[in-house]
């Protein structure tokens, strides 16, 4: 019977089914039933058979020792398919990759280490490490990603080490972008567009402890104060860029190191207004309505001497 070819789509159904050593034994010709030569060849698709279940198989342009697949500097424009199923350590660097497809490490489930850096990604699809649970180092630094959305590492728990540095247009990272990265020790946030991170995206990282922000444009303002309070708090060297982390706006701050705020730079964010204070608006409000209310009592009795007056000068001429 003959089988319809598999659609383009269906690269994650279809690299993991590999044929059974059952099903094809019983496929191959037996002796006393063909010539010896039949036979030779047939060993030899068994064995190929073997090879290729051990998921041993090494794309072209990459090299493959040791469950390491090395594509990177080979001018690639998509990811390489039918990796060795057993692959520990991806490098896809330096290469031209601007998209990689749904589902595309479905397969490789004993991945630790996988480098996309230096590439024309613009973002990654949804689950794409829904099945890298053993995923622990991930660099996605030099690309074109412009944010990081709630569930671009979902089921991805075991990360360890996470690379966003050098995204020259990433200018939002939402609140919960890490939610669920427990283990996640390393963040390096460097050289982005970012103007501001909110302190819930990293409130969930109790394992934190290096993050790198400096060389984006920070605005300095009230809403930056809980985060720079909470990296005060939490993070043990979270200073090891703290020169290249600089405020570019308001005004006031602009140039200044981010670390060097303190909560006297925030102070008039929490102005609280006395008794005094609210009896003065009151009484400058009151004064503001009468004379509000006596201007227009004016402008009407103005209005109308005039409206008279035009009144009295027509009935003359007649």
């Amino acid at each position: 019977m003959d089988t319809a070819p598999a659609p383009m789509g269906s690269l994650q159904h279809c690299c993991c089914q590999l044929p059974k050593m059952g099903d094809t034994w019983s496929k191959l010709p037996w002796p006393g039933t063909s010539c010896p030569t039949v036979l030779l060849v047939s060993l030899f698709l068994a064995a190929g058979v073997m090879h290729s279940d051990a998921g041993t198989s090494c794309p072209v342009l990459c090299t493959c020792h040791n469950q390491v697949v090395d594509c990177s500097s080979q001018r690639l424009f998509s990811v390489p398919p039918d990796l060795p199923r057993d692959t520990h350590n991806l490098s896809l660097a330096h290469n031209r990759i601007a998209a990689v497809p749904p589902g595309y490490l479905t397969c490789y489930m004993e991945l630790r280490v996988l480098d996309l850096r230096n590439n024309s990604l613009m973002e990654l699809p949804p689950g794409l490490f829904l099945h890298a649970k053993r995923l622990a180092h991930l660099d996605l630094s030099y690309n074109n990603l412009s944010h990081v959305p709630a569930d671009m590492f979902r089921e991805a728990h075991g990360l360890v080490h996470i690379d966003l540095s050098h995204n020259p247009w990433l200018r939002r990272v939402h609140p919960q972008a890490f939610q669920g990265l427990v283990q996640l020790r390393d963040l390096d946030l460097s050289y982005g567009g970012l103007a501001f991170l909110s302190l819930e995206a990293l409130e969930g990282l109790p394992g934190l402890v290096t993050l790198q922000i400096g060389g984006n444009p920070w605005v300095c303002g009230c809403t930056m104060e809980p985060l720079l309070k909470w990296l005060r708090n939490r993070i043990q060297r979270c200073t090891a860029d703290s020169q290249l982390a600089e405020c570019r706006g308001p005004p006031e701050v602009e140039g200044a190191p981010l670390f060097s705020l303190t909560e006297e730079s925030f102070k008039a964010c929490h102005l609280t207004l006395t008794l005094d204070d609210y009896l003065f608006i009151a009484f400058v409000g009151f004064v503001v309505s009468i004379a509000s209310v006596a201007t227009n009592f004016l402008l009407g009795i103005t209005a109308n001497c005039c409206h008279r007056w035009s009144k009295a000068s027509e009935e003359e001429e007649i």
